[in-house]
């Protein structure tokens, strides 16, 4: 009450007290002081020991700890001190050191406050920074990757679905779950390659003859082209060069990027090696590029194109289980069927209009 008394008349107004030692902890956590007063030897618990825990709790441990003792032991005050306490008043208190003590532990803990709202507002920024910047990487890729699917005529959500297809397989053969979501990203730029394949070519309706089916094959290599990250040797060429792309492209690796290229150049490798480009042989196939050569197929066989009806479920399965050990890992098969009502799922949600999924002789009733 003494102490309240002197405060009081330098202006202080807001004071919440207790003879409870025990009360403490509870009404520091409920009333957030500017500056907490403690005395060392009290009945049950110590100073000492509440100095202790609030040390260990997040926000207490930020409250000034003036402590009021008439112990001299210079080992409790170094026991205070090591546990957080801000200053020493040995009693009895004279009220010419209190008062000068009290405002700056006050004004101390003002600027506390003040660092740690600035870096609160900072920190909601660059999360709001963060989230338009992957907004915009995202729409960029999908943007990519629907121009390759508009030179195929293959427009609509095929990017999307595929790159659902993936994550869906992925997760449930064990894929790292915060991986997901850029592994997602990558697959659907699996067919960007396609930019670079005359039309000729891409427009033709019926069956490619052997030099214009090599010409084909040859997207993988594009997309990879396209897709890679820039090398160390042409970034230095690039800063030598003008300053500006260091501004523009000061990100010299991406993961994703480097994903999307190697999905892009062996997603139509086969299990049995006789795919392309590199004619890679089972797990020598990397495990994403094996996992979207199930998600693409499925996708091409369930869907419309010019040049065909889209197949029913039942003989999309059928065709996958053909190609079980030849085309596919066993593996992936494995995962693609046991999440098969997933992907139906996903497959129904992102229909483009023009598909037809019922099938030549299987009914979406009798599915």
């Amino acid at each position: 009450m003494t102490f309240r008394q002197h405060l009081k008349l330098e202006g202080y107004q807001r004071f919440v007290s207790t003879t409870d030692a025990s009360e403490a902890l509870a009404m520091a956590k409920r009333e957030r002081p500017d500056v907490l007063l403690l005395d060392v030897h009290m009945p049950r618990i110590s100073g000492l020991d509440i100095l202790r825990v609030m040390g260990l709790d997040p926000v207490l441990q930020h409250i000034p700890v003036l402590i009021l003792t008439a112990a001299t032991d210079p080992a409790i005050r170094k026991s205070a001190l090591d546990l957080g306490a801000s200053d020493f008043l040995t009693k009895p208190i004279d009220p010419n050191e209190l008062l000068p003590r009290v405002r700056n532990a006050i004004t101390l803990k003002t600027h506390y406050d003040m660092l740690a709202n600035e870096a609160a507002r900072l920190e909601q920024q660059v999360e709001r920074r963060t989230r338009q910047l992957e907004s915009t990487r995202q729409q960029l890729i999908l943007s990519l990757a629907r121009a390759a699917e508009h030179r195929d005529n293959d427009t609509g959500n095929h990017v999307i679905r595929v790159g659902r297809y993936t994550a869906i397989i992925a997760a449930a053969m064990g894929y790292p779950p915060q991986k997901l979501s850029m592994l997602e990203q990558a697959a659907q730029l699996h067919d960007v390659g396609k930019i670079g394949i005359p039309d000729s070519i891409l427009f033709k309706p019926g069956k490619l003859d052997p030099d214009q089916y090599d010409m084909m094959k040859r997207h993988c290599a594009i997309g990879k082209q396209i897709i890679k990250p820039i090398s160390e040797k042409d970034w230095e060429i690039l800063k030598t060069h003008t300053r500006k792309g260091e501004n523009l492209l000061h990100v010299r690796s991406s993961p994703l990027l480097m994903l999307a290229a190697r999905i892009a150049q062996t997603h139509h490798e086969k299990w049995d090696g006789s795919g392309y480009p590199l004619g890679l042989e089972g797990e020598d196939i990397p495990l994403e590029g094996r996992i979207v050569a199930v998600a693409d197929v499925f996708d091409a066989l369930s869907s419309a194109r010019p040049y065909k009806k889209a197949f029913s479920r039942q003989k999309c399965f059928d065709i996958l289980e053909e190609g079980r050990g030849k085309h596919f890992d066993s593996c992936v098969l494995d995962a693609f069927f046991k999440q098969s009502q997933e992907i139906i799922d996903t497959q129904l949600l992102l229909m483009d209009d023009e598909d037809n999924i019922i099938g030549d002789d299987i009914t979406a009733d009798e599915e």
